[in-house]
């Protein structure tokens, strides 16, 4: 049963901030957004979104009669009762989260005593809670409430993730705060876990560390199925079946990226080297993930010869497929190293957005994956999108100066593009050759 219909402030129009608001209005909650740039609000208030996650732009139309946008953010607190932080926190030169935004935003609360709760979404340090508690109550906010409410949703299925969630982490020292986060969020299915600020602020960081932990650790394996003659694949597809282990984010490939994985774990890390404990692990993890792009760059060049003055296609940019996030996306190193290498690049996404800057303004953008590859020496599948599953590769095989395919994502059946003529080369298994044709003597 749905409970009673508030009123939320949302601060943040990003990936973050705008699936909030959209779920929680879908919620029959009324919902003010706020953002600093006048370009995402002109876009929200005209029925344009800003960013490409699926459903959100069914849902935000929906819903539009409870949903305001503004630049002020008075008028975003004016009427509600509960105020959340949805800002980014990007990482500085050392690692630490950059709180800059969060605390713009509390010192934009000065003064919004009617407010009953204060809730940090963003991702932050631990121990983050204490010192917003202590700024609040330096601002007259004493009577505020405060709550980390992390959130655990992936791009590309972010709508989803919110309304039927594994799990909805609710850390507060407050009863009643408590009590009206678990009312905001009537209506979901998911089993609500109580805890402390800190503990809360500490299951964000974990859980994306350990998924971090868990890809490269298969990417890891995946090097020594290539040096040993093992199919990563099947190796995933076996280890999966333990239902201690399961078969998820068992994918071997080009690295993680986005704005989570990479930023979090680097977090946790510095988190733990300012307390003076040098975390390990996460420093392999880390390095491994960082090497994986450029490992793929080298077996190319081993198999080409050279990569200078080749011409080599990038299918996919995005980080994963289902958003237009370029954040920390593996395309990104690739384009870099190849332009180092004295490679020419071509490059095809349906949805990207990348930055006029290096080493995308040296890159030719195509419309189609056939225009990408002509006259290509190798193409590299980088993001696996469902649309490459479809293209007539025997076509493509015409278009290519060399037919290799590397196929960064193990996303093809390297079998079948061997048998129409194609070098497919792959992440944790061998290369699938193209057979000679046995002549008559």
């Amino acid at each position: 049963m749905a409970g009673s219909s508030r009123s939320v402030a949302v601060f943040g129009a990003g990936y973050i901030g705008l699936v909030t608001a959209a779920c929680f209005a879908q919620l029959g909650h009324r919902v003010t957004v706020r953002d600093i740039q006048p370009e995402r609000i002109r876009l929200l208030r005209a029925g344009d979104v800003p960013i490409y996650e699926p459903g959100l732009g069914d849902m935000l139309a929906q819903n539009k009669e409870r949903l305001v946008y503004t630049l002020d953010a008075a008028e975003a607190v004016a009427e509600a009762e509960v105020a959340y932080i949805c800002v980014d926190t990007p990482p500085t030169a050392s690692g630490d989260a950059d709180l800059s935004r969060v605390w713009a935003v509390i010192d934009a609360l000065r003064g919004a005593s009617h407010l009953a709760a204060v809730v940090v979404k963003s991702t932050v340090p631990v121990g983050t809670g204490s010192r917003v508690r202590a700024a609040l109550d330096e601002a007259g906010l004493e009577r505020v409430g405060y709550a980390s409410n992390p959130e655990f949703t992936a791009e590309g299925r972010a709508v989803e993730d919110f309304l039927r969630p594994d799990r909805i982490v609710i850390g507060t020292a407050d009863e009643a705060t408590a009590a009206l986060l678990t009312d905001l969020h009537a209506g979901i299915d998911g089993p609500v876990q109580r805890m402390d600020v800190a503990s809360a602020e500490m299951v964000k960081l974990a859980s994306n560390a350990l998924l971090a932990t868990k890809i490269t650790f298969i990417n890891e394996s995946a090097t020594v199925c290539e040096a040993t003659g093992a199919d990563v694949t099947r190796v995933a597809d076996a280890v999966g079946l333990d239902h201690r282990l399961g078969r998820h984010f068992l994918n071997a490939g080009l690295g993680y990226g986005g704005s989570c994985f990479p930023k979090d774990s680097r977090a946790l890390r510095a988190m733990a080297s300012n307390t003076g404990y040098s975390f390990q692990l996460l420093n392999a993890v880390i390095e491994v993930n960082d090497l994986q792009p450029r490992r793929a760059v080298q077996r190319l060049k081993a198999e080409l010869g050279t990569l200078n003055q080749r011409r080599i296609a990038l299918l996919g940019m995005t980080f994963k497929p289902g958003t237009d996030d370029m954040r920390e996306a593996p395309s990104t190193v690739l384009a870099s190293r190849l332009l180092a290498e004295g490679a020419t690049l071509t490059c095809w996404d349906p949805v990207a957005r990348p930055a006029d800057a290096a080493p995308w303004n040296a890159a030719e953008r195509h419309p189609t994956v056939a225009e990408a590859v002509t006259h290509a020496d190798a193409a590299v599948l980088v993001t696996e999108w469902p649309e490459l599953r479809e293209v007539d590769w025997e076509a493509v095989r015409d278009l290519m100066r060399t037919p290799l395919l590397f196929d960064g994502r193990n996303t093809l059946d390297p079998a079948a593009l061997a048998r129409v003529g194609f070098i497919c080369m792959s992440v944790g298994r061998a290369t699938a050759r193209p057979r000679r044709a046995s002549g008559s003597e």
